[in-house]
């Protein structure tokens, strides 16, 4: 939470803007958010996340569910329709890491986008991932993973790639970071670790984003919280953010220390 304080400072307090510091204090006012997280991960993955969004008045629902039990149209049907019941006000924004994107888009697919307000997702395999099509007929791999990560594959079965396009306010974050070379190694292109660059976009994704973080640690990662509510707040990116890094070495910070800064942005 500190860097995250450092960051608004350091974006608003520089630039002499006091009635955008104000504006940003509202900017969660009224609104409610949904946080689902990823496959074999927990809502405590999104502590950080929720305590951000509810500094700035947010009122935040973080449900759990069982992400290695039953598959998506299931897991779907266990949580979207309680936690947005939870939020009480019609139009809910969401932040979702990994296959909690995939959750969202199958639930907008069966009841549509009326109630869904502004999205941000982080690391989505919204093209699947060929580390399931690697791995998937290994026990192990269904042992850790259950019915929803077979699908999460991009050949013939694959649940994402049968999904529509998104039709609601999203914007994308992809990491280009990894800590399994192995997996990069079956991924194209730039990755994340488990899902590539390619495979987060998503046909009607209104702004995308690269950041230098990794899959599993993306939700944590305080430039990644910068963003995700600046999008929430704005419909966009701040690209500007790109100046925090020189900011922050001038006052002690090592390079990649304190703050990432924002990598580099595909059309």
């Amino acid at each position: 939470m500190k860097n995250v304080l450092v960051l608004f400072i350091l974006i608003f307090g520089f630039s002499g803007c006091a009635s955008a510091q104000s504006d940003l204090a509202r900017a969660g006012e009224g609104r409610c958010v949904v946080l689902l997280h990823g496959l074999a991960r927990t809502e405590t993955s999104f502590a950080v996340m929720e305590a951000s969004l509810e500094s700035e008045g947010y009122k935040v629902v973080r449900p759990g569910y069982p992400s290695t039990e039953a598959p998506v149209e299931e897991l779907t049907r266990r949580t979207l329709p309680d936690a947005v019941a939870a939020c009480g006000i019609d139009k809910v924004d969401f932040v979702t890491h990994s296959m909690g994107g995939i959750l969202l888009r199958q639930w907008v697919s069966e009841v549509g986008d009326a109630r869904v307000g502004r999205v941000v997702m982080l690391a989505p395999p919204n093209q699947g991932s060929e580390v399931v099509d690697t791995l998937g007929d290994i026990a192990a791999f269904d042992w850790m993973n259950g019915p929803a990560g077979a699908q999460m594959g991009t050949g013939e079965n694959s649940l994402p790639r049968s999904l529509p396009p998104v039709t609601f306010d999203l914007g994308v974050i992809a990491g280009t970071q990894s800590l399994n070379p192995y997996f990069s190694s079956i991924l194209p292109g730039r990755d994340d670790g488990k899902v590539s660059v390619k495979s987060a976009r998503v046909d009607g994704m209104r702004d995308f984003l690269m950041l230098p973080v990794t899959h599993t640690f993306i939700m944590l990662n305080p430039t990644v919280i910068a963003q995700t509510m600046i999008y929430l707040d704005t419909g966009k990116f701040d690209r500007s953010l790109t100046f925090i890094d020189a900011v922050l070495d001038s006052i002690g910070c090592p390079e990649g220390g304190c703050l990432p800064g924002v990598d580099d942005v595909e059309p």
